[in-house]
């Protein structure tokens, strides 16, 4: 019979440990093999019955039993393997943690006491490997080295981490905060820590695996063996909590976690994340981490396997028994000691504790573990009631009890923190129940347990997806990675769904991201439109390039501000200054699909459209701009020069409206040729203005006052005015030019419409006729619908000089009343509302004497008495 082989099978991550470890288990007729972390222990379950079928093959967990007739290979936690059954293989996982404070002990006995009949491997890091060869001197040390190179890269911020990127975190607070930042900024995250059930953790370790998501958050749970394809590990810390103290990890510890970047023969890379507090490594860590070169272990724990159960203090004092050597130390501050304790000192209990059968039941309802982690008080107190009831006169959990503690728990609603606390107080009971001695039925209360923690775990997987995914956007980000097209469907009310998620709406050129979206989401939105609607955008393109006249039209968001070509009532253009306020350049608005030729189509039919709009709504003012930059005058027709066109220039530039008094010089030079010529583009000369009166209906008003705006990049204007109004009232420090182009004049307080100024010149001509005064006629007000000082300032914009009459006995409401006199000329010079009352002449001293009517120079002062103000066209 040849020697049983006892191998140690040590090296870093990515080594192939684990899978050697399998096919060798594979060739033997029996097995088992230890895992730190029952998680682990599943996925290597789930391989093994893949190989050898369900009857062959246990899952023993502190929470999980799944146990066919007649097993041939075992697969469980370390604290759980079943020595008493002989096995031709056994494995242990992970032997390095023969070192941990909490659970080395039990590792340690494993590596004394463990073993095949045929074959025995210890899988672990070398670190171990001076203490085997010196405690275990038989076993053959294998060294295996890693299959693929693992690098250093510098630290990343969360929203550059490249995909398949795992964080490691050392609390459940940081991994929510983490994976939510990731939800928000790249689309989701998989969630992995050891309190997960099993069930949850490969929900969510398969919505990793999937592609679904490109990022895991974890704890350092995922640094033991749990095989993922990640290709980036960054550290969100570089401390943790061990159960007594915040301390920071050693070199050995982050290879651990760093090692599960690389799968096989792809190279990996790990990092801290910019930016967190004390999250910088140090140079001499990452070459050790890179090199695989750590400080080889000095001592494991050790706890005495050999108790004594004559009473609860013997007891005691034989699991505080004292190691030999200096290799070995002792556990301290144990969780299952430190109740053992408790329970002790607990006279009711230790009045039941006095048989060896009955100690020995203590320590192991001592040694339920306390998933929970409320309180060692509250831990306590639960595990007295058990044993008061396993010592009672039943001897076993009562049916009604358990049913009361385990139903309560069978709640769904709740959030996050909520379904763990359940799921991780189902785990107390699913654990009592595969205490076959202590319950009636335990297979009933295994499979209620069992039921209940998975209906938990899946509802904490669909709370954490809901949580940390977008759903949307992860499927989206996925199909854009692996499929060149893409379904999509455009509904009537231009609805956009890819793959069967709504995306968005197109309003025409423009795709409009769902406004739930925000950072990555938006971008993987713009991203998904951008792939798929190309097709439709050509269509649209053709569509609007042959589309008539009618379907288009001119908005703006703010009244004559920001204005926009739209079609079928969506803007498709923005409009822009060009090189002249008649010119504006058109450019697709924010958020188009257009680009390249399509973009040059859209702008071309939009610039032929708005030259047609303009040329309907300001023809006579587009027709002057057009003589002036050089265009042909229709045969036969007097060409604009001298003054004219200086006049002409000035009028473009004001929109078609020109006070006179600016050109008030230049129009005395103005022969009757050259007003011919004004008079063809729809040129008056008024008693106030120099206009185009075309130009004074709302539609031109409107654009005129729109071009304006936007060739002087006004960002705010004061009210338009009401189509219809006489006058309106002149905003507050608004500009006066605003008006002007408006078609109004600014009078004091008050604009007024030009053209009622107009009018109101030809009604009071007659009446200043030779120089006379006069008073203004209720009629006459009402051409303007003002009256008083208002009135008064109007007449001084059509060039009236004006006093106040006096009144014997005046009404106390009634209008202050006004004296007018011509002044002789077009309008008074500078601000009309600063137009003052014409001074009281003073008598003359010389005695005045008569002229001879007869006299040639008594005809000649007549007229010169007379002057006339030039109103004609």
């Amino acid at each position: 019979m040849s020697t049983p082989r006892l191998a140690a099978v040590l090296g870093p991550t990515n080594t192939g440990k684990t899978h050697y470890a399998v096919e060798r288990m594979m060739g033997h007729v029996s097995g088992m093999m230890g895992f730190p972390l029952r998680l682990l222990a599943r996925e290597i379950y789930d391989r093994v019955v893949g190989i050898k079928g369900k009857s062959r093959v246990a899952l023993i967990t502190g929470e999980e039993k799944i146990l066919p007739d007649n097993p041939a290979y075992f697969i469980c936690t370390v604290e759980s393997m079943p020595l008493d059954r002989q096995v031709a293989f056994l494995a242990v996982d992970e032997i390095q943690m023969c070192a941990d404070p909490q659970r080395g002990h039990v590792f340690t006995d494993r590596l004394f006491k463990a073993r095949g009949s045929q074959e025995t491997l210890l899988l672990g890091a070398e670190t171990i490997a001076p203490l085997i060869r010196k405690l275990v001197p038989e076993a053959e040390i294998v060294s295996r080295q890693r299959f693929s190179k693992l690098s250093y890269a510098a630290p990343k911020k969360l929203s550059r981490l490249p995909r398949r990127s795992a964080v490691v975190a050392f609390s459940a607070d940081d991994v929510y905060a983490n994976a939510e930042l990731i939800r928000r900024q790249r689309g989701g995250a998989a969630i992995v820590m050891g309190a997960l059930s099993p069930r949850t953790r490969n929900a969510q370790v398969a919505l990793y695996q999937s592609g679904d998501v490109d990022y895991i958050v974890a704890t350092d749970a995922i640094g033991m063996g749990l095989n993922m394809d990640i290709d980036h590990v960054a550290f969100a810390g570089l401390s943790k909590f061990d159960g007594r103290r915040r301390r920071a990890l050693t070199a050995a510890e982050i290879a651990q976690i760093a090692g599960r970047a690389g799968r096989h023969m792809n190279d990996g890379t790990f990092s801290t994340i910019a930016g967190e507090t004390g999250a910088e490594l140090a140079p001499e860590i990452v070459a050790q981490v890179e090199e695989h070169r750590f400080p080889a272990l000095r001592a494991i724990s050790w706890r005495n396997a050999a108790l004594d159960f004559a009473s609860p203090k013997s007891l005691i004092r034989s699991l505080e028994e004292l190691p030999q050597g200096k290799v070995l130390r002792p556990v301290h501050d144990a969780t299952d000691l430190a109740i053992l304790k408790a329970h002790a000192g607990n006279p009711e209990i230790a009045d039941m504790a006095t048989t060896p059968e009955a100690v020995r039941r203590l320590w192991d309802v001592a040694q339920i573990p306390d998933f929970r982690k409320i309180s060692i008080e509250d831990h306590v107190a639960l595990t007295g009631r058990i044993y008061r009831h396993l010592t009672g006169e039943a001897g076993v959990l009562p049916h009604a009890w358990m049913a009361e503690n385990v139903t309560r728990l069978e709640r769904v609603d709740g959030d996050i923190d909520t379904l763990a606390a359940r799921i991780a107080a189902i785990r107390i009971w699913t654990y009592v129940s595969h205490r076959r001695d202590w319950l009636d039925d335990a297979a009933h209360w295994s499979g209620v347990t069992r039921a209940i923690e998975d209906k938990l775990s899946d509802a904490l997987h669909d709370r954490l997806t809901q949580r940390f995914v977008d759903r949307r956007t992860s499927v989206l980000m996925r199909q854009l990675k692996q499929r060149d097209e893409l379904i999509v469907a455009i509904g009537t009310d231009d609805e956009i769904e890819v793959e069967g998620h709504f995306i968005g709406r197109l309003r025409g050129f423009s795709f409009l991201p769902d406004r739930a979206a925000a950072g990555q989401e938006y971008r993987t939105l713009e991203a998904a439109a951008e792939r798929t609607l190309h097709r439709e955008i050509k269509r649209r393109v053709k569509e609007l390039t042959s589309a008539p006249d009618g379907d288009f039209a001119l908005a703006c968001e703010d009244g004559v501000l920001r204005p926009r070509l739209t079609w079928h009532g969506t803007p498709v253009l923005t409009l822009r200054p060009g090189a002249t306020p008649f010119k504006p350049k058109l450019e697709p608005v924010r958020g188009s699909l257009l680009s390249g030729v399509a973009a040059e189509r859209v702008v071309a039919r939009g610039e032929a459209w708005l030259a047609a709009h303009m040329a309907a709504e300001l023809g006579r003012l587009v027709g002057l701009a057009g003589e002036l930059e050089g265009e042909s005058p229709p045969k036969d027709a007097p060409p604009l020069a001298g003054m004219a066109r200086g006049i002409a220039f000035r009028l473009v530039e004001h929109f078609g409206i020109l006070p006179r008094a600016t050109v008030e010089a230049d129009l005395k030079t103005v022969d009757g040729v050259a007003r011919k010529a004004l008079h063809r583009h729809g040129v008056r000369i008024g008693a106030g203005c120099v206009y185009q009166a075309a130009l004074l209906k709302p539609a031109p008003t409107r654009l005129r006052l729109m071009l304006w705006a936007l060739a002087e990049r006004q960002e705010a204007l004061p009210d338009l005015p009401t189509p219809g109004m006489v006058w309106t009232d002149v905003a507050r420090g608004a500009d006066h030019r605003f008006y002007e182009v408006a078609g109004f004049r600014v009078c004091g307080k008050k604009a007024i419409r030009v053209d009622m100024l107009e009018r109101l010149a030809d009604a009071v001509r007659p009446l200043g006729q030779g120089g006379k005064s006069f008073e203004a006629t209720p009629e006459i007000m009402g051409l303007v619908g003002l009256s008083g000082d208002e009135f008064a300032r109007a007449m001084a914009a059509i060039g009236y000089r004006y006093r106040k009459a006096k009144s014997a006995a005046p009404e106390p409401d009634a209008a202050p009343r006004h004296v007018f006199t011509w002044k002789g000329q077009g309008r008074a010079k500078g601000d009309a509302g600063k137009a003052r009352p014409a001074k009281r002449q003073r008598r003359s001293k010389r005695k005045s004497t008569a002229a001879n009517p007869d006299s040639p120079f008594a005809a000649l002062a007549a007229l010169r008495k007379a002057p006339v103000p030039d109103s004609s066209p």
